[in-house]
């Protein structure tokens, strides 16, 4: 069964690449904690304020953006999100002349809002783009060029902004960054894009009613918070805790978390291929019991070098598939919903802007090797959810 219509065939490679846009966003954003950690002389509870900035933008956008789309297009949606993107990374360069926190968190908040209307605009316009039995391995593919970007970004921070860290080379690298996506911004504009399968303009309080009754849905929401709290929390403190178990410099401690991007983004291709032979629940639920034992590791085995630090890595490997998982079988069969339920798991990546905070905090007091506790316990709950799903596919295929 073809995974995308031909006709949608170039549509779907352009929109694929806005996931390694904001891959790459997110990426740097994490570098972002280590930076500034040693500019300004901050605590993790501090730095981690970058986070709450970056993924509290994630919620306050994604459903302005999802009734934006409903109005116009997924074209006009994903022309907005790169409008803001570009000029959130423009703004750090003033945020440099001021030498204020303060501005680099406003410029990192409208610049996470214009990933967050992308993200919103882009997966339920991947998801359209077919077949609603290929729905969930299109996200797949779509999704793994996120990880790519994720490498780009670790690359790009590691070679401008840890080789030599300073609040010049953060905010010349943003600038580059915004400079490109203007150029991406206009050859969206000349490109012709499908409206997609959602036409629909239903009422938006009785899409609302449809979704709230959807206990997949909205089990679905609560998943994707603890999840991406998971990975926030995971990867915000990867260079400081590789810099404790080896004892080396943030650039050299970025090569392992660049190490757990790669993992990250070859599992992706191979859980997808994995997919034609497994339901996506049941890929999900063993992913996530991996992930519980690897973060037992990291915290039992504090001081133990390489052993913590090989854990810590292949926690990413597990985590790759979670996210669009989680997605494609929330928004599964929503049609004219997708739009409307696409914002709510956008907006579940708040998760990334309470969790790590608090992830943070348990560093600063207990260490960081303990703060693996809130990924830990995040994991626990995408294992439930995905052993609730298993259990309900099961008795659909015992009903056809």
């Amino acid at each position: 069964m073809k995974v995308a219509e031909r006709q949608n065939l170039l549509p779907f490679a352009l929109v694929s690449i806005l996931f390694l846009l904001w891959g790459l966003a997110n990426n740097m954003t994490d570098t972002l904690l280590a930076a500034f950690k040693k500019v300004m002389q901050m605590s993790d509870s501090q730095t981690s304020l970058i986070q709450f900035a970056f993924y509290g933008s994630y919620f306050c956008f994604a459903l302005p953006a999802a009734l934006f789309v409903k109005k116009f297009s997924y074209k006009a949606g994903i022309i907005l999100g790169l409008m803001l993107y570009a000029g959130g990374a423009i703004l750090f360069l003033p945020a440099a002349k001021a030498e204020s926190y303060l501005f680099y968190l406003v410029a990192i908040y409208i610049l996470a809002g214009g990933c967050s209307v992308l993200e919103t605009t882009a997966n339920p316009y991947i998801l359209s783009m077919g077949s609603a039995e290929t729905a969930t391995r299109r996200l797949n593919i779509a999704q793994s060029l996120n990880p790519i970007g994720s490498i780009m970004g670790i690359i790009l921070s590691k070679q401008f902004i840890l080789r030599d860290i300073s609040l010049n080379s953060i905010s010349e690298t943003y600038m580059g960054l915004g400079l490109v996506l203007l150029a991406i911004m206009i050859i969206m504009l000349m490109s012709r894009m499908p409206e997609g399968k959602d036409e629909e303009k239903g009422c938006i309080s009785v899409s609302f009613k449809r979704l709230i009754k959807n206990k997949r849905y909205t089990w679905g929401i609560v998943a994707q918070f603890f999840y991406v709290g998971a990975q926030i929390g995971v990867w915000s403190f990867t260079i400081r805790l590789v810099m404790q178990e080896l004892n080396i410099k943030e650039a050299n401690a970025a090569t392992y978390y660049l190490a757990s991007i790669i993992c990250f983004c070859l599992a992706r291709f191979f859980f997808t291929w994995l997919m034609k032979f497994y339901h996506p629940a049941k890929l999900m639920a063993w992913a996530s019991a991996a992930d519980i034992i690897l973060c037992l590791i990291v915290i039992l085995m504090s001081g133990s070098g390489m052993i913590a630090v090989t854990a810590l890595v292949l926690i990413s490997f597990f985590m790759s598939l979670q996210f669009p998982t989680i997605y494609g079988i929330a928004l599964e069969g929503m049609n004219e919903d997708a739009k409307i339920g696409a914002s709510g798991l956008i907006m579940a990546i708040l998760g990334g802007a309470l969790l790590t905070p608090l992830q943070g905090y348990v560093s600063d007091v207990f260490g960081v090797s303990v703060s693996y506790a809130v990924p830990l316990v995040c994991f626990v709950v995408v294992l439930w959810y995905s052993l609730a799903n298993c259990k309900l596919h099961c008795k659909t295929v015992k009903i056809k």
